[in-house]
């Protein structure tokens, strides 16, 4: 049984996380044609869907949480794997993704942000040095 709550938190940590990369794939290319241009926007866009994946999994799937169900130690009993605990570990997994998700998306939409100033700043400079004659 712990093989296959195993496999069942990976596959709903997996699709948590790719509905995510889904849901966002548009603004997440917007952002990144106007930050770093169309050449550059795929690749980095294929980078975050990664990073969105493997955040989410690793987040998602908690292995130190899993190995109460295992027999690591002699003195006492694995926990019973009840139907009530398979529903625990499956919401606790698809909390635990979308927080580890949220994270991640998070700390892309502030860094784009703190992008468009810096990169709207410089061409308001440039624009203006145009205007002025120099």
């Amino acid at each position: 049984m712990f093989y296959l709550l195993l496999v069942v938190t990976l596959l709903v940590s997996a699709g948590i996380s790719f509905a995510v990369t889904r849901f966002f794939g548009k603004s997440i290319g917007h952002i990144l044609d106007k930050l770093v241009g169309d050449e550059l926007a795929f690749v980095w866009r294929q980078y975050l869907v990664f990073a969105v994946m493997v955040v989410g999994v690793s987040g998602g799937v908690r292995l130190w949480e899993l190995e109460k169900y295992t027999a690591t130690k002699s003195d006492s009993a694995p926990v019973d794997l009840t139907a009530a605990r398979w529903t625990l570990e499956i919401y606790r997994t698809g909390i635990e993704t979308l927080q580890s998700v949220a994270w991640v998306m998070l700390l892309f939409f502030l860094a784009a942000l703190i992008g468009m100033v810096i990169k709207r700043a410089y061409e308001a400079r440039i624009n203006a040095k145009d205007s002025s004659g120099e």
